[in-house]
């Protein structure tokens, strides 16, 4: 069942002075990376408490690490449990991937597309439940390669998807990069997605380094084929909460409401198509 039409915007710490004085209605929730988080106080804290107290938020991990070969950081997921708790903040949300290993790293790094690591992953994905109280939503990844794969991406997500019975944050953009990358068909990857565990949706920009090589990058406006991508996901899988990513270069509030517009507009052309139908 397809959920609320809202549209969110992914909150930078510059963003504070403004949203603190005024949330323009047509920013309907806001998403954070927990980590960024954690630790503010002072100033930064008291405005960010201001906000998850008036406004809706969801959480989107950068660190978890669910696919790292190293047992999981339970005491982390224990910090993000309480974070989540102070704010009251229900949905969290992470990458089908990692970034750790003996070290961490400053980077998504690409699962291998195996029987085995669904196994993995699933497992670790029902601990990270545990502990949060919450449901774990998934997140499909850009990659820019697959080393030891067995199976397709499509397969691979539709396998931990189903192994680990979780939620799934579908990012139309990392659709598109990814479908240029490794020359597949984005459309019918998006088809693939099982409507029935999205719980919200994802749309950028990226970078095009050449033809052939996409580098999803959230520091661009958003392109025509992508929002294309976004309204035939509206169309078969129906309307969930989307939220616009801007990393960096970002711009005036105002530039980022014609985004955030066209979602909203989108949302509702497929809304009234299916009240029609």
């Amino acid at each position: 069942m397809a959920k609320q039409a809202t549209v969110g915007l992914g909150l930078r710490r510059e963003m504070l002075d403004e949203f603190c004085q005024h949330v323009p209605d047509e920013i309907n929730f806001f998403e954070v990376a927990p980590e960024n988080w954690m630790t503010l106080g002072g100033k930064f804290g008291k405005q960010f408490r201001q906000l998850t107290e008036q406004h809706e938020f969801f959480c989107h991990g950068l660190s978890l690490s669910i696919g790292s070969p190293h047992a999981l950081d339970t005491e982390f997921v224990k910090q993000i449990k309480r974070f989540l708790d102070s704010h009251q903040i229900n949905i969290y949300s992470e990458h089908l991937s990692y970034c750790s290993g003996s070290g961490h790293m400053y980077d998504l790094m690409p699962i291998p597309f195996t029987e085995e690591a669904v196994t993995y992953v699933a497992k670790r994905i029902k601990q990270v439940e545990d502990i949060l109280e919450r449901p774990f939503i998934l997140e499909n990844v850009s990659f820019y390669a697959a080393p030891g794969a067995k199976m397709t991406e499509q397969q691979f997500v539709n396998a931990v998807l189903d192994e680990a019975d979780c939620k799934l944050l579908l990012d139309v953009n990392n659709i598109y990069v990814n479908s240029i990358n490794h020359q597949y068909d984005a459309a019918e990857f998006l088809s693939s997605m099982p409507t029935k565990r999205i719980e919200y949706m994802h749309i950028a920009g990226h970078y095009e380094e050449s033809s052939q090589l996409m580098v999803d990058t959230h520091g661009a406006d958003v392109i025509d084929p992508v929002w294309q991508l976004l309204q035939q996901s509206y169309q078969q899988h129906g309307v969930f909460p989307t939220l616009l990513e801007r990393d960096f270069n970002i711009p005036k509030t105002a530039e980022l409401l014609q985004e955030i517009n066209q979602i909203h507009r989108y949302q509702q052309a497929a809304k009234a198509i299916k009240r029609s139908a």
